[in-house]
């Protein structure tokens, strides 16, 4: 009898296996660019910003594709040089996110109390403390315009995306066109259109209702096309199961692929809120900013965040210009606080299912 050797397992994970001089080369491609340009930018006066574009980077991309060339040969030069750019790129974004965040926390702490969220700018001057008056007229105004907005976009965004996906109507790639073309329709083109059609023309005046529909342009492409590829991410088995046991398309749909694609189909709502929560041109076009409170969008002025961040960040007073830092800061809290809820929810509606 003849023994037979066992083949030897296959390592499926190569790019793990790293021996210690790859591990050093790896190391010393990653630190000696940086080494190099900051030694050369303090030596030669060279702005910071300069320095990282025109000798950090393309140092990296040489010492990369040597370390990538030494480990892998040719065809490790090319990963060497994604990777760079991807690891790059990731880091850029961090920076200038976390360089926003830095100075919105900053600069808006200095106002943002609990009074900035309860009180309105009514009787606020230039001579105001900052520990009075608020923004909170402008937290109701976002509100509301947003709310109004929501309502008003969300059936017809839904109903196009039914319609694209679950429907063989001849008017598909027509309704598809059109809802491609708003998707770049720049923001003060919608508000445009609201002022001629319905200000212009003594149909109604500068409030939240004209404000929301302003805003509904802007957010009914980003959910509806959102929500058409969710829709088609639902596995057609379900459909086609639904069906074979005796279920009418209708019903297949309503009770089998919409439950399948609620998270999604929230998470389009969302991100058609977070498109439209922070746009300034259209309602400057639609609405009339105010220090009052108003709730009502069918009658008088309203005052939304973005409008009130436009208003303040702007004037030469320091004190004015908290406000604004204050009001920035508060937005941001209010969309991740939204975020956080919509995903603390639609994971507790799958934990059901």
């Amino acid at each position: 009898m003849t023994t037979q050797t066992k083949p030897a397992p296959v390592n499926r994970t190569p790019w793990l296996g790293r021996s210690g001089a790859q591990s050093r080369s790896i190391a010393l491609a990653s630190v000696l660019p940086a080494v190099i340009a900051l030694a050369l930018s303090q030596a030669f006066h060279i702005a910071g910003v300069i320095a990282l574009v025109l000798i950090f980077l393309p140092l990296q991309f040489i010492f990369a594709g040597v370390a990538g060339y030494r480990r892998r040969g040719r065809i490790g030069v090319p990963d060497a040089l994604l990777s760079v750019a991807v690891y790059f790129a990731v880091a850029l974004v961090l920076i200038l996110l976390g360089s926003i965040v830095q100075t919105l926390i900053v600069r808006g702490s200095h106002a943002l109390r609990p009074s900035f969220i309860l009180q309105n700018n009514h009787y606020v001057s230039l001579g105001t403390p900052l520990n009075y008056g608020g923004a909170g007229h402008a937290v109701l105004g976002t509100l509301v315009v947003v709310g109004v907005s929501t309502i008003i976009t969300v059936p017809f965004g839904i109903a196009i995306a039914i319609y694209l996906t679950e429907t063989n109507g001849k008017l598909r790639g027509f309704v598809r066109t059109i809802v491609q073309s708003m998707s770049g329709l720049p923001s003060i083109v919608s508000g445009l259109f609201i002022y001629a059609a319905l200000i212009l023309s003594g149909v109604s005046s500068q409030i939240g209702f004209t404000g929301s529909l302003a805003l509904s342009l802007l957010m009914l492409p980003t959910v509806a096309r959102t929500a058409e590829e969710v829709l088609k991410l639902v596995p057609g088995d379900l459909r086609w199961a639904a069906v074979a046991l005796g279920a009418s398309r209708k019903a297949a749909f309503f009770q089998v692929i919409l439950p399948a694609a609620r998270a999604g189909i929230v998470t389009s709502i969302l991100l058609g809120i977070a498109r439209v929560i922070g746009e300034t041109a259209p309602l400057l076009m639609t609405t009339i900013p105010t220090t009052d409170t108003n709730a009502n969008p069918f009658s008088g002025q309203i005052t939304t965040m973005p409008t009130y961040v436009y208003r303040y960040v702007t004037d030469s007073h320091d004190s004015l210009q908290h406000r604004a830092w204050a009001a920035s800061l508060l937005m941001m809290i209010i969309v991740a606080i939204i975020f956080v809820a919509a995903r603390i929810a639609t994971s507790r509606s799958g934990l059901k299912k």
